[in-house]
């Protein structure tokens, strides 16, 4: 967890830093699919963290990849979404015929958004949900996420969807990508059934801060994470310092 609802996790800044410090690539692998990249080196930026475009990792980019260029698209989802997807080289279309629907979390969820996208699909195009978190935190509480939106249309159009974000294989494979054989070491995240899920997937520890969805006293028996800790800083704190005892 870097930030909640735009809101910098305090000591951030500092625990990238101390990482990269000491030669740990940090690669960012975020499920929204909502902000555009520029959006998120802004976002990054406000936190006191800078990044170059390959550390990070968006399920929307996830999902455009699924999908064949020159292909088509009904979207369902926000500027995240279809900036992917145009960078992809796919077309965006209002309504069916199309080749696939791609969903992600969206504020301008409509009953006729809804509908166009449900036709597709009963039309034959492919689902493809960029992530299926039911929620996503903010200060205030649990707001719904895409995983709520992807519902909807996975019951009215009574089709599974290929959904590429963590804890899925596609995001799986994206790291694996991404990472150099040897180089990944630890997946860190606030939601047990998503980061921790990756996390086994890659064959890597699972450290659990509690600055995000999940809260002390919330950890599943089942989460089986290496460490809990209250927010990253702490996590690199802990860390370092055992990394530090045992030279």
């Amino acid at each position: 967890m870097v930030w909640l609802a735009g809101k910098p996790i305090p000591g951030v800044d500092e625990a990238v830093a101390r990482l990269r410090g000491v030669g740990v690539r940090v690669l960012f692998a975020t499920n929204n699919a909502l902000p555009t990249r520029a959006e998120l080196h802004r976002q990054l930026a406000h936190c006191g963290i800078t990044a170059d475009d390959a550390d990070l990792l968006r399920s929307a980019d996830v999902a455009a990849g699924m999908l064949a260029p020159g292909s088509s698209a009904v979207v369902l989802g926000g500027d995240g979404v279809l900036e992917a997807l145009a960078s992809r080289g796919v077309l965006v279309v209002p309504e069916a015929p199309a080749d696939a629907v791609v969903v992600g979390l969206t504020r301008d969820f409509t009953y006729d958004s809804l509908t166009r996208a449900v036709t597709a699909v009963r039309d034959g195009a492919r689902l493809v949900g960029t992530n299926e978190d039911a929620t996503y935190p903010t200060p205030d509480g649990l707001e719904p996420g895409a995983g709520a939106i992807l519902a909807a249309v996975e019951t009215a159009a009574g089709r599974s969807a290929e959904v590429a974000g963590k804890p899925h294989r596609p995001t799986a494979d994206a790291v694996a990508a991404r990472v150099a054989p040897g180089e990944l070491r630890v997946m860190v995240g606030d939601r047990p059934s998503t980061d921790g899920a990756l996390a086994a997937q890659l064959d890597i520890p699972f450290a659990l801060v509690l600055s995000g969805v999940t809260k002390k006293g919330e950890v599943p028996a089942d989460a089986d994470p290496v460490v809990v800790a209250p927010d990253l800083l702490r996590l690199v704190d802990q860390a370092l310092g055992d990394a530090t005892r045992q030279k």
